[in-house]
């Protein structure tokens, strides 16, 4: 029953959301767009500010902004008042956060931000209120009723001015082509910031550490360079050119080689007669999560070890699940 109201608040929720992106005028959402362009543009920030919840969802709001590249400030209307004013400069521009409309707090340093011919986007429930007059810009985030039982906590309305906030900076993302590597530049940390800036060069292993052997090398030396430092495989050389990889071996590979031929027969057995011929490998510049992504690919055949390659294709490491998920991807 518990998961049943859980599931209802929740559809309700973003039915609130879906209401609230019918309800928004294209022409005010283009405004507003190209005022926050044009504030980044100019090397502006955005003044965010909202009391109470709304103070929250304004925080919120600035952190995902400032995540993705857009300068972004949370300041409290109080302190405003009180010195805080002093942030703002003249390419700057500012979101205000009211249900009501009438917040007082935000009132009161309206009349400072127009003094400082500073531009205002609010995100109301209320066109019609003191703040929307005073707007340059209007997002309309009313919502019919709150989820709460009674109708009063700030639960379905945050939810639709959050919401409207993530797609503002969606929305400058595309329209800017932020790239992984542009979001990687401010999440260089946690489990997040591996993904995005670890390459296969960080992790691997240096060829060096690996002999590699001839495709005429015999089972028991085969077996020797797999056991060898606990490598788990050995990779096979050109003989022209030496650093030019023709075949991989693992110990999988050794394993279901000798169950498919009778015991007789090993000694015979060689490289060529084991090896996987040109091996799926990547490139030493590739992300990480590129060189995960190949390795669960591959259905039919596990893989857990992937050959690294030069620009002239030439073997220069090795990448080993084992250490990807060592290093928490």
């Amino acid at each position: 029953m518990q998961r049943s109201l859980l599931t209802d608040c929740l559809l309700e929720e973003s039915k609130a959301i879906a209401n609230a992106s019918e309800k928004l005028c294209p022409s005010e959402v283009e405004k507003a767009l190209d005022l926050i362009l044009n504030c980044s543009n100019s090397y502006g920030k955005i003044i965010i500010t909202g009391v109470g919840k709304s103070g929250i969802v304004a925080r919120k709001i600035a952190a995902t902004f400032s995540s993705v590249g857009l300068m972004a400030v949370y300041l409290n209307p109080l302190d405003a008042l009180h010195g805080d004013l002093g942030i703002i400069s003249k390419n700057d521009l500012s979101i205000l956060l009211s249900n009501s409309g009438e917040t007082k707090e935000i009132l009161e340093i309206i009349p400072h931000l127009i003094k400082r011919d500073i531009g205002i986007i609010s995100i109301i429930g209320k066109k019609e209120s003191s703040i929307g007059k005073l707007s340059n810009v209007k997002l309309e985030s009313s919502v019919d009723k709150e989820i709460c039982p009674l109708n009063l906590a700030p639960t379905a309305s945050t939810a639709v001015s959050m919401a409207i906030g993530d797609a503002i900076a969606v929305a400058w993302m595309q329209m800017n082509g932020i790239s992984e590597k542009d979001f990687a530049f401010n999440h260089p940390s946690g489990q997040l910031g591996k993904r995005l800036t670890l390459t296969v060069e960080d992790l691997m292993r240096p060829i060096k550490d690996f002999k590699g052997i001839d495709e005429s090398t015999n089972i028991n030396k085969i077996i020797s360079e797999i056991t060898r430092g606990g490598a788990g495989f050995t990779w096979i050389k050109d003989k022209q050119n030496k650093q030019h990889l023709i075949g991989l071996i693992t110990d999988g590979d050794l394993r279901r080689a000798l169950q498919k031929r009778t015991f007789k027969t090993w000694n015979c057995l060689t490289a060529k007669d084991l090896m996987t011929r040109d091996p799926i490998t990547i490139s030493y510049k590739e992300m990480v999560t590129r060189a995960l992504t190949l390795m669960k690919k591959n259905r039919k055949k596990a893989i857990s070890i992937l050959p690294v390659i030069s620009e002239e294709r030439k073997i220069i490491g090795i990448l080993k699940l084992h250490d990807i998920l060592q290093a928490g991807i």
